[in-house]
Order: C-alpha cells, then sequence, then structure tokens
C-alpha cells in the first residue's frame, strides 16, 4: 500500500476521515495522493464503516492566518514537467487513469456508505471529482468552487461529461429543465460561492463554517447508532439538522443572470452559435460583454473540444462510460504541442497569463481537431475497474 504524509485518513468511530493534506498547494491532488486514498476506500468498503468524510487542511497565509481549503485541482503543473521531459514521462497516462478510477469508486460507492465533502474553500478541477460523485457536498460561506479547465488549455473532466450535462434546472422562460447552467459552467470556468451551488443542486447542504466542528462531531456519533438500519444512511438526518435553510438562493449570481444564461448556452450545438447568442445581447448586456470576453481567454480547442464532449456525456449510460471517454480525450490533450503545455505555462510556470493558444480561433478549430480527442486508444483504454495498475 502506497503512503503519503499528503494524504490522512482515520477512523472516529465508524465515520472514516480522508483528510487531504497538501495545504501548501491548497491541498492540490497528486498521485501520491490517489494511490494512497484508493486502497483505504476500498478496506472500508467492506469493513463497519458507516460513512466517509471527506475535507482538506487548512492552510497558512503569510505564515499566520490558517485559511480553509478542500481541494484546489489536481497538480497539473506536474503533469505539465512530464510531458516536457522533466518528470517521469508515464505520469502523463497514470495521473488521469488512476485519479479516474479513483472518481468511478467513489460515484459507485455502495450506498450504505455515504461520502459527505465538505467544500469549506476552494474546490476546483480534481477536488471536485473526488467530491461532487459522492452522495453529499457541504457548502459554507467561504465555498469558492469552479471548473476551470478551458483557461489551461484542457477540459472539464474526473467525470464532468457525466454531471454537468445532467445539471437542468427548471426554467420560466422555457417552461421546463434546461441545461443552460451546466454548458455556462463547463465553458466559462466561473466561480460560483455557496448560494449559487445550492440553487444548482451542485451542493446539497450549507452550513456556516462556525458549525463545521460541532457537525464533524454529530456525524462520527451518528455512526454508532444501535437503532436505525445498519444497512441505512446514517448521515442524512444529521446533515438536514444542520443545514441552514436561509441560505440566500435567489441572490445567487446563477439565479440574477438564469435568463440570459439559458439564452446563451442551452441547446446550442455549436460555440459559434454560443458565441452569436451573446453577441446578440447587444453591448448594453454586462452579463453578454463579460461573458464573452470570458470565452476569448479560452483555449479554442479546449472550448470545442468540452462542448462536444458535454453533448456525447448526455447521451452515455453510466459514469464509467463517461470516465472512459474523458481518458481518450485527455490523452489526447498530453500530445506534444497541444494547448495544455501553453496554458499551464502561462498561468502556473512563467505566469504571465499570456497563453498563445494553436489554433488561435474557434473558426480554424476544425470538426476533424475535435474528433481527433475522442478516438480509441487500442490496448491503452481505462478501465475503471482495474484498480491494479496502480502501485498499491
Amino acid at each position: 500500500m502506497s503512503t503519503t504524509l499528503q494524504f490522512l485518513p482515520s477512523l472516529s468511530a465508524n465515520l472514516g476521515i480522508l483528510q487531504l493534506n497538501n495545504p501548501a498547494s491548497l491541498n492540490a491532488l497528486t498521485l501520491e495522493m490517489i494511490r494512497s486514498m484508493t486502497p483505504i476506500l476500498r478496506q472500508w468498503q467492506k469493513t463497519g464503516v458507516r460513512a466517509t468524510l471527506m475535507v482538506g487542511a487548512p492552510y497558512e497565509k503569510n505564515g499566520k492566518t490558517k485559511r480553509s481549503a478542500f481541494c484546489a485541482g489536481g497538480d497539473v503543473k506536474k503533469v505539465y514537467l512530464a510531458g516536457i521531459g522533466k518528470e517521469d514521462k508515464s505520469l502523463t497516462a497514470d495521473f488521469f487513469r488512476e485519479e479516474y478510477q479513483l472518481n468511478h469508486m467513489i460515484a459507485t460507492q455502495a450506498p450504505h456508505l455515504p461520502q459527505v465533502s465538505i467544500w469549506d474553500g476552494v474546490v476546483m478541477g480534481g477536488g471536485v471529482g473526488l467530491s461532487v460523485h459522492g452522495k453529499y457536498r457541504v457548502a459554507t460561506e467561504r465555498t469558492i468552487f469552479a471548473m476551470p479547465e478551458t483557461k489551461i488549455g484542457l477540459f472539464p473532466d474526473v467525470g464532468g461529461s457525466w454531471w454537468i450535462p445532467r445539471l437542468k434546472l427548471y426554467s420560466q422562460w422555457k417552461s421546463g429543465l434546461v441545461g443552460g447552467v451546466g454548458n455556462y459552467l463547463a465553458l466559462t470556468g466561473n466561480r460560483l460561492a455557496a448560494e449559487d451551488l445550492i440553487y444548482a443542486g451542485i451542493a446539497t447542504h450549507y452550513v456556516k463554517s462556525e458549525k463545521l466542528d460541532d457537525l464533524k462531531s454529530a456525524l462520527a456519533e451518528s455512526t454508532t447508532s444501535t437503532s436505525d438500519d445498519p444497512n441505512g444512511d446514517c448521515v442524512a438526518g444529521v446533515l438536514m439538522s444542520f443545514h441552514d435553510h436561509n441560505v440566500d438562493t435567489k441572490s445567487s449570481f446563477l439565479s440574477q443572470n438564469r435568463a440570459d444564461i439559458d439564452y446563451a448556452f442551452d441547446g446550442k450545438d455549436t460555440m459559434e452559435e454560443i458565441i452569436d447568442a451573446l453577441e446578440s445581447m447587444g453591448e448594453d448586456s454586462q452579463f453578454g460583454q463579460s461573458t464573452l470576453n470570458t470565452l476569448k481567454l479560452m483555449s479554442p480547442t479546449s472550448l470545442k473540444v468540452t462542448l462536444e464532449g458535454l453533448k456525447r456525456g448526455a447521451k452515455l449510460s453510466s459514469v464509467g462510460e463517461a470516465l472512459q471517454m474523458e481518458y481518450r480525450m485527455s490523452q489526447a490533450f498530453m500530445r506534444e504541442g497541444s494547448d495544455f503545455y501553453e496554458g499551464i505555462r502561462a498561468a502556473l510556470v512563467d505566469k504571465d497569463g499570456k497563453p498563445k493558444w494553436s489554433p488561435s480561433s474557434l473558426e480554424e478549430v476544425t470538426d476533424d481537431i475535435v474528433q481527433s480527442y475522442f478516438e480509441p486508444l487500442g490496448d491503452d483504454e481505462l478501465d475503471v475497474n482495474a484498480i491494479g495498475s496502480a502501485k498499491l
């Protein structure tokens, strides 16, 4: 079994606690953390653990104040270094393969072993993958949630092609369930607060951070109860008792901009249609203009591949199939000359914030280019259940 101090598992009564402990990088997910977490989860699924709790270690700012963080995403800088030959090249495949296998394990965890994730602070990218597939996601007033991959020349992965197309909300303007919010989130990488997450149903509960210690204690105590069904959900009632029903979802960004979001992003088959819809809002539309400016910063290839992935993901029958498709996509983004390397260079290496995308415009990203990101991998296809490939 692989172990690392970046991941600290523990038991409190019959509650399995999964603490991400990489605070210097806002608990960014490393391959070592994945390889430590996977066997622990697999072991707990076979023992008397009644629920799991995933939390992030706090980090210090300016050497003094402790700030909260869940997980800022995968350690993509190390993947970048592997891709350019400065780390073991195998990491460009191993990281995504084993991360997606862990995502699948969490997504298919038995109903009698619910996962509770406390999104206190930053939760992005790979951190979303560790938690959004679990049964319960608790937001606080400090939550900052995003899937910002199109800005680094990648795509919203870790099962994003499964849950994002299914993020459909009732619309009074279109008289039914529509998916504009999901497409908007995936393509723009816009940051969401707790109010947005509750509004959209991405978070299941809202608890103020000052009550989190009491919540953790109550969750642990609930796993010792002998009066309920041993195969039942022992934490549901606890979470509801701590949930703050006064969270103001009506004033959330998503609520306030729903009509524009649905108009521009729902049911669009191409990025060009989305751009046309935003432009048609006119120069006086703050939402239209700010969203256009945001999309101009993103990798054109990432935008088109992401939208295609969402459309395909909507037609798949399981999260496993979605992750298998995403693995194909991930390996295409690892090819030499991919926008991923330029995006990471600009964001995390040189930090100039000026990526030079290639192709540089949506018009230049042809259908053939997009299709190349979904080609089968032959013997290298992802088997979501073959976790033996990890060095446990």
